[in-house]
């Protein structure tokens, strides 16, 4: 038995992304920091991560290709310390979240050690399109657009 792909499945048309995307997901990382994910309302979402000891100036929040990433960095300290035990962590991470299409960043804020990014799912109007139909011999299809993605 040949197994079909989840992308390819044929009733599923222009989702040949979805398998790269659930596969950036898989690559999650080593869990620092940590997070959680809320459910605010049925179009809210809220993500907390868990960031004590970083600065606002030493986070950024990009979304990249459909990708919410949270970068930190904490900056080298500029007196020299003498550690008898280091238990915090202070080490740089990346931590990224794949949207899907209509889920938009609301905002961010700080508070008490915790990053809070609030995200929007922007509900579409519902489109009916009506496709008339040609008689006679069909036409040859057009030839695909061929798209240059950036790298």
């Amino acid at each position: 038995m040949t197994k079909i792909s989840f992308g390819a499945h044929p009733y599923l048309l222009g989702f040949e992304q979805l398998e790269r995307l659930v596969e950036r997901t898989a690559k999650s990382g080593d869990g620092y920091p940590p997070f959680n994910i809320e459910a605010v309302s049925d179009n809210a979402y809220r993500i907390t991560l868990a960031v004590a000891g970083f600065r606002d100036e030493e986070l950024s929040i990009t979304v990249e290709d459909r990708q919410l990433v949270i970068r930190g960095r904490q900056s080298d300290d500029e007196v020299q310390r003498v550690w008898l035990h280091r238990g915090i962590a202070s080490r740089a991470f990346q931590r990224s979240f794949v949207l899907a299409d209509g889920v938009e960043v609301a905002g961010a804020q700080m508070d008490h050690g915790l990053l809070h990014i609030d995200l929007q799912r922007i509900v579409p109007d519902t489109v009916v399109q009506t496709i008339p139909i040609r008689t006679g011999r069909p036409e040859k299809p057009a030839a695909p657009v061929k798209r240059i993605e950036a790298k």
